[in-house]
Order: structure tokens, then sequence, then C-alpha cells
């Protein structure tokens, strides 16, 4: 009797080895799902992100707008992340995207 027991022990184990396989796949496929979702919502993010940069600069009056060198657009780029690109702060967070004099001096000065 304690072998069909064992048996009986043993399919059931194995039934719920086959359920949670399952729920598994399908967890997975979930994921899968989100982190699809999650790619597309950043590259829409980033474009959007580009195209509002785009409007801003062109909304600047043309006295105000001047070409700016590869190494000050980068500059600009990391200032407008929220990063202080000015010699006394350069690299620290700029708390609460406040606006730095020093940094806009580096990037738009003479």
């Amino acid at each position: 009797m304690e072998k069909t027991k064992l048996y009986d022990e043993l399919v059931d184990v194995e039934k719920n080895l086959q359920t949670m396989l399952t729920q598994v796949g399908e967890m997975k496929d979930v994921v899968d799902a989100v982190l699809e979702k999650n790619l597309n919502l950043e590259l829409e993010n980033q474009h959007l992100r580009d195209r509002l940069e785009k409007l801003e600069r062109e909304d600047l009056p043309e006295d105000s707008r001047q070409e700016l060198s590869k190494s000050r657009l980068n500059l600009e780029k990391l200032y407008e992340q929220g990063f202080h690109v000015c010699k006394d702060f350069y690299g620290s967070r700029r708390e609460n995207h406040e606006e730095c004099v020093f940094c806009s001096h580096m990037i738009y000065g003479k």
C-alpha cells in the first residue's frame, strides 16, 4: 500500500509541475509584451523630446539664436538633461532643473 500511495503522490507532483510550467509560460508571454511596449514607449518618448527641442529652437528669435559648435551643443544637451556644465558645479544635478547663469554663460557666452 505504501508503494501505491507514493506513486499517487508522485503523479500529483507531476501534475502540479505541469500546471506551474504552464503558468510560468503565460507569465513569460506577459513580461515579453510589457518589455516590448516599454521599448516602444521609450523610443516614442525620445522622438517627442527631439521634436520638442527642435520646436523650442525654432521659436527663439533670430537674434537670440546662434549657431553653436558641436561641443557647445553637447553641453547644451547635458544642461537640458538636468546637469551643470559650468566649471564650478560640472556634472552635479541641477535641483528641480533650476537655471544656472554660469552654465548659460558656458553654453551661449562668447
